[in-house]
């Protein structure tokens, strides 16, 4: 069946695009000039043009007095809904490009066991938590376990993480399954090109508290680094918050355990496991959804 064509004959533009088009066209029906437009919402005028020109999105609070002073409601707001959505997947999809190419991957996991080392039950247990209700999450658990394949390829990436402690005491309700999720990150961290860090909860507050970061190198010598929060992430463009984010990981890597001592960890750990010595959560405390735990 051949594809359906738009109804206007066009390719449909992207929702920013859209969002943006419509802001300019809102503020010229109505004859104001920027600063006039900005004087009325108490909202700077060069942060509106750039709205105006598509160079960003802003925020639901600017979207929705837009929407109150041209008596759009909610016009402006669920045009912007389908920018943000738009923009979520396009960072998402660049961020996998980017990491199927890199040559070495930097982590610091807040939450949740980095992706690239989780098994098939942990990445099972963290996307139905992420999407309840939404069925079958097959698929995306064999999607998620293609992608470790960068790290046992005849060449593989260079992969060092900073686990925090939080990780490692959040274990999934088959307790069973945890024991093979710790034993899989022992075992991951036997390869050459794997190193591992477990950051104590002893070392106290830290620059990346509740921030997941990952830190990737391509192949062309660029550097990007992805910054999130909870089930949200990005990729960082302003250099220097780049840099200051790598900053950042390199003094929190100086606290955590040198690998030979995280692997103790790791092994004290599965024994306590074992031994059903250790402290157990209450019945049914899921793994967190693990949005942008890269």
């Amino acid at each position: 069946m051949p594809a359906r064509k738009p109804i206007t004959g066009r390719d449909r533009p992207s929702a920013r695009l859209m969002l943006a088009q419509e802001l300019d066209r809102l503020r010229n029906e109505a004859g104001w000039s920027l600063r006039r437009l900005a004087d009325k919402l108490g909202w700077d005028h060069t942060h509106l043009h750039k709205l105006e020109r598509g160079e960003g999105l802003g925020g639901p609070d600017v979207i929705a007095a837009l929407d109150s002073a041209y008596g759009t409601t909610p016009h402006l707001m669920m045009l912007w809904e389908l920018a943000r959505d738009d923009a979520a997947r396009e960072e998402h999809g660049g961020y996998l490009r980017l990491e199927a190419q890199a040559r070495a991957i930097h982590q610091y996991a807040a939450g949740v066991v980095p992706r690239l080392l989780q098994t098939a039950e942990y990445a099972r247990e963290a996307l139905r938590a992420a999407r309840p209700g939404h069925g079958d999450v097959e698929p995306q658990v064999a999607a998620r376990l293609a992608r470790q394949l960068i790290l046992t390829a005849d060449d593989p990436a260079d992969f060092r993480a900073v686990l925090d402690e939080a990780v490692l005491r959040r274990p999934l309700a088959d307790r069973a399954a945890w024991r093979r999720q710790l034993a899989h990150l022992v075992e991951m961290a036997a390869h050459p090109n794997i190193t591992l860090h477990v950051l104590p909860f002893s070392a106290g507050p830290h620059g990346l508290t509740a921030t997941d970061l990952a830190l990737l190198w391509l192949p062309t010598g660029r550097t990007v680094v992805c910054a999130g929060s909870g089930c949200s992430g990005e990729l960082v463009r302003e250099q220097r918050e780049m840099e200051r984010l790598r900053t950042v990981y390199d003094r929190v890597r100086d606290l955590a355990m040198p690998p030979a001592a995280t692997i103790a960890f790791l092994e004290r750990l599965r024994a306590e496991e074992r031994r059903g010595t250790e402290e157990r959560p209450a019945r049914g405390t899921p793994v967190p959804a693990d949005g942008c735990g890269r």
